[in-house]
């Protein structure tokens, strides 16, 4: 376990630096810079602000200085927009767009989990047509609909709930089903998916025909088999939740990351997009790890061959 962890790590280091090299290039085909913007700047104060930036030399010199400051000194640099270390503006948006993933991620988990294995075992029964149908419409429908249906249909109609905002506790309920009911549709399907195919084994027949109860089937014989779809796709998914958040932190005025991805985006700040674009790949990585190991417990055999 401990080399395979190791091994993931390294191939993690990998894929970043895979990731920064094409996102630095990348970014830098966008037509434009951090200094063009509506208010004209004469040539001259262009000239000295890319050289107080380090854009003044070519882009092989600033991806090597980048890549060392950023290796040595964890240092991402400064938003020329912002005129603030990225690094902080990252820290301070972070922890919202967190919160939210996580929140995200336990609607999607009471929903769809619940929702699969019922389905499973009352398979081509009509709460399996309607949960599967539910999840079909989940998959279906984009987060920019369901928030504002959220907004006008219940935040307006229940006082203690806000139409935006992120100041206590009961603001985060909206914006957490506005982003976790995807991610519950495709939890519901996948958990069908595990549980009917570790329903069919001979060892579950068996405990059947030796008089073993349905629900201590259910819990000892096929839960951990059936659910190791679902965790496979939670990593992904809770890196899923942060990075594609940005739609409901704009419908809910959340102050999360999403709202400097896209604000670097159109800004052009290359150097805030890149913190950004870093922040999700390093999520992205650490979660799948996270996955693996949990599939490496909940299954003996992938644990043996690690």
């Amino acid at each position: 376990m401990f080399r395979f962890v190791i091994q993931r790590l390294l191939q993690g280091l990998v894929v970043l630096l895979v990731l920064y090299t094409l996102s630095f290039f990348l970014i830098k085909t966008l037509p434009g810079d951090a200094f063009t913007g509506e208010r004209a700047i004469s040539p001259e104060a262009v000239a000295v602000l890319k050289k107080r930036f380090g854009l003044d030399k070519n882009w092989v010199t600033q991806y090597g200085l980048r890549l060392k400051r950023l290796v040595v000194q964890q240092d991402l640099g400064v938003s020329p927009k912002k005129n603030r270390e990225v690094a902080l503006i990252l820290r301070q948006s972070f922890p919202p767009s967190v919160l939210l993933g996580l929140n995200a991620l336990l609607v999607a988990c009471a929903i769809g989990i619940p929702l699969g294995i019922l389905s499973a075992v009352r398979k081509n029964t009509w709460f399996d047509y309607a949960a599967m149908g539910f999840a079909m419409i989940g998959i279906c429908v984009a987060a920019f609909i369901i928030g504002p249906l959220l907004q006008t249909q219940i935040a307006m109609r229940i006082p203690a709930l806000k139409v935006a905002g992120w100041e206590n506790p009961l603001d985060w309920i909206l914006p957490a089903i506005t982003l976790g009911l995807a991610p519950a549709a495709y939890l519901a399907r996948l958990t069908r998916g595990g549980m009917l195919e570790i329903l069919n084994q001979d060892f579950v027949r068996t405990a059947r025909a030796k008089g073993v109860p349905p629900m201590k089937v259910i819990t000892r014989h096929t839960l951990r088999g059936g659910l190791l779809p679902s965790v496979a796709f939670l990593g992904p998914a809770f890196a899923t939740l942060i990075s594609g958040s940005f739609v409901v932190e704009t419908i809910f005025q959340i102050p999360g990351m999403g709202r400097h991805f896209i604000d670097a985006t159109i800004d052009r700040d290359e150097f805030l997009l890149l913190g950004c674009v870093l922040y999700y790949g390093f999520l992205i990585v650490l979660l799948n790890l996270v996955a693996d190991i949990i599939q490496a417990i909940l299954n003996p055999r992938l644990r043996e061959s690690l």
